[in-house]
């Protein structure tokens, strides 16, 4: 009788490990990760930003992304990606490519061990890039939490790169007198969704 009771318990092990290495994606939990980890020992260049460093609850993430309709179809590009989870939960949900680009070296570096843990490395890159330096036309979706004035300053470069129908979802700020297709409220934030035209308005070029 012993003997059985050792031999379901092995069964049973055998059993758990096995689901780890069949693969099954699960969403990370960032929020909890903030509250857990431990910065990084590893030495880092310092570099003056635009917009200081604010995180997008995971709430949002999810409803920008719900908004932006992604599926695995889509090539994600998320601009100032700090610490990844825009291009990390598009890949885990749906399926997505993403591509993260931010200016600031210690964000990179800590989107990169975020990516390690989240089992889509084969879908998901970091760049330290500055935005406006980088090609977007690869681009389905671009997803921003930027500053207005920035917003503003990216927009022609956004008509000029990406190709109609693209879509840009952005965080808290809007892009001036370019009206959004949908604005949301996700508790308490408001996020934002534009298509791009095949025709771009006089007044906003």
């Amino acid at each position: 009788m012993k003997l059985q009771r050792i031999a379901l318990l092995l069964i049973t092990s055998i059993s758990v490990a096995s689901l780890g290495v069949a693969g099954c994606t699960t969403v990370r939990d960032f929020e909890a990760d903030a509250q857990t980890s431990t910065p990084t020992t590893t030495p880092v260049q310092q570099v003056e930003t635009d917009v200081p460093y604010v995180p997008t609850p995971q709430p949002v993430v999810d409803a920008m992304l719900k908004l932006a309709k992604v599926n695995s179809n889509d090539v994600i590009y998320d601009l100032g990606s700090g610490d990844g989870r825009i291009p990390i939960t598009a890949a885990q949900k749906y399926g997505a490519r993403g591509v993260g680009i931010d200016i600031d070296p210690q964000r990179v570096q800590e989107a990169k061990q975020n990516l390690q843990s989240a089992n889509v490395g084969d879908r998901v890159e970091f760049r330290q890039q500055d935005l406006f330096q980088t090609d977007l036309s690869p681009a389905s979706v671009v997803t921003l939490y930027l500053l207005p004035d920035i917003n503003l300053k990216l927009r022609p470069k956004l008509f000029k790169e990406l190709k109609p129908g693209t879509r840009i979802v952005s965080h808290a700020f809007d892009m001036g007198d370019w009206k959004p297709q949908q604005v949301q409220q996700v508790d308490g934030k408001t996020i934002y969704l534009w298509v791009v035209p095949e025709n771009v308005p006089a007044n906003l070029q």
